[in-house]
């Protein structure tokens, strides 16, 4: 099996001059500068012992340094620990105190990290500098070397260190390379790492943000559409809260397709995005940390019996699931296996909730219900155990939140019980107050409840933290 390495190696050798990287201001990097600079990180590192087997902690701006990086870490047989960037320092505490690290790589300020975090005082302190010199025997990694460890986000407890093998990234490209397979030379502007990761490895240009993942409520529509229109990218691969922004604004001419993930991807969301360039292809990705992809949907085969199926409270659709994964349902949980599908944590105890195995197939228990209807399409209903009561009956919130979210004024809610009532939370045009109580009783929800604005999770923006509203709505 070839590696993300030798991906990379061959995407240099057939597009040397090829832009990889357009950081968010505006520099460009081509694929053999890209591939110059990691060497020259390899050399810098080796000299300052870096060897297979260690743990690099990596504290770096998102831009053409953090990916030669990783292919330079790889190349010396390190792994690179990536902390959840939506933690903030706290993330990184937990990153250095989990993993284990030998050495800290840091760029900018991030430096100055070295002195705050007292698990870093005496560990290596890495910076992205390249000398040139003689080439020396780089590492070919096997299929089990760990090549990064990365963390889920924490939304349901603690953040687990997640490892990813070599031969897990590249089953991985293998898996969502299908999806992004394109026979002109696109320009993709990428919010997500791994997806960076599988253009390079393809030989194709990503665009990198020019706003802060972590402060998406200051990005405004106008700077978003003005950087797609500015760099001339044709496909944008963006989570949901920006695919939002992307409505508020004039979608550029050379946009034409859109891949959404992260978090759901409602039906109002791709009718306005459609509204907004009638002509835009719009593909939905489902999948988590643990399991990336694992279903698929292009929003033109949704079919108005599917809508009525969504505005009825029978979940969401997100379509069929990818070649290269195994898909069950187990009393209404979604469990998949497959070589793309993480069969372990770091901490093995953390491995008793999420993991079953059976015989030699490790199936990751996602936490998500849902069903397959008789076209083998997967429907999603929402997170298991979080049932609400409705007029006696167990009650996914999710599925009638995906109804909800089709009423008109309505554009966030959420579906909760507070002290044995149900409680359904709105934002949205308030003149439509009356009728969202009337449609309320239809569904047996005791109360409606209106929200200025709903707290949404810190690493995407695109799923609501119901402990912060909970809390609301109690107070």
């Amino acid at each position: 099996m070839t590696n993300l390495l030798d991906d990379f190696a061959a995407a240099v050798a057939k597009h040397p001059d090829r832009v990889a990287i357009v950081d968010g201001k505006g520099r460009e990097v081509t694929f053999a500068q890209l591939k110059e600079r990691a060497d020259g990180f390899a050399r810098t590192w080796h000299a300052r012992g870096i060897r297979r087997g260690d743990k690099v902690l990596l504290a770096m701006l998102v831009d053409a340094d953090l990916y030669a990086a990783l292919a330079a870490l790889w190349s010396l047989g390190a792994t690179a620990v990536l902390p959840e960037p939506a933690m903030g320092l706290a993330g990184l505490r937990h990153a250095a105190r989990a993993t284990n690290i030998s050495a800290f790589c840091s760029s900018g300020l991030y430096g100055l990290l070295k002195w705050v975090i007292p698990a870093l005082w005496t560990r290596r302190h890495l910076r992205p500098h390249g000398i040139k010199g003689a080439d020396f025997d780089l590492h070919t990694p096997n299929d089990s070397d760990v090549a990064l460890i990365s963390f889920t986000s924490g939304t349901t407890g603690a953040p687990k260190a997640i490892s990813r093998s070599h031969g897990f990234l590249s089953a991985q490209h293998r898996a969502i390379a299908p999806l992004l397979q394109s026979s002109q030379d696109e320009r993709d502007i990428v919010a997500f790492p791994v997806f960076v990761l599988v253009n390079i490895a393809s030989g194709r240009t990503s665009i990198l943000p020019n706003w802060k993942m972590s402060h998406l409520d200051q990005l405004s529509p106008e700077q978003l559409a003005a950087w797609i229109a500015s760099q001339n990218i044709t496909r944008a691969l963006l989570p949901p809260s920006l695919c939002e922004k992307l409505t508020k604004a004039n979608v550029p001419a050379s946009l034409h397709t859109v891949f959404t993930g992260g978090g759901p991807v409602f039906p109002d969301a791709l009718d306005r995005l459609t509204t907004s360039k009638p002509d835009l292809k719009i593909v939905c990705v489902y999948g988590s940390t643990e399991a990336e992809p694992i279903a698929h949907l292009d929003a033109a085969d949704i079919s108005s019996d599917d809508r009525s199926a969504m505005a009825k409270g029978r979940g969401l659709l997100v379509g069929r699931p990818v070649e290269d994964i195994r898909l069950r349902i187990r009393d209404y949980e979604i469990q998949v296996a497959g070589a793309h599908v993480n069969s372990g944590y770091l901490d093995p105890r953390q491995n008793v909730e999420n993991k079953v195995q059976e015989g030699a197939t490790i199936w990751h228990r996602t936490g998500d219900a849902g069903y397959l209807d008789d076209q083998g399409r997967l429907w999603l209903l929402g997170r298991m155990g979080s049932h609400v009561s409705l007029a006696g009956r167990a009650t996914f919130p999710f599925s009638v939140e995906v109804a909800v979210r089709q009423w008109d004024g309505v554009d966030q809610c959420a579906l909760m019980s507070v002290e044995n009532e149900s409680y359904l939370a709105i934002s949205g045009d308030t003149r439509h107050e009356t009728i969202w109580q009337k449609r309320a009783t239809e569904f047996d929800i005791d109360r409606v409840v209106r929200v200025a604005k709903m707290p949404m999770d810190k690493r995407h923006a695109s799923k609501i933290d119901r402990n912060a509203l909970q809390k609301m709505i109690a107070s």
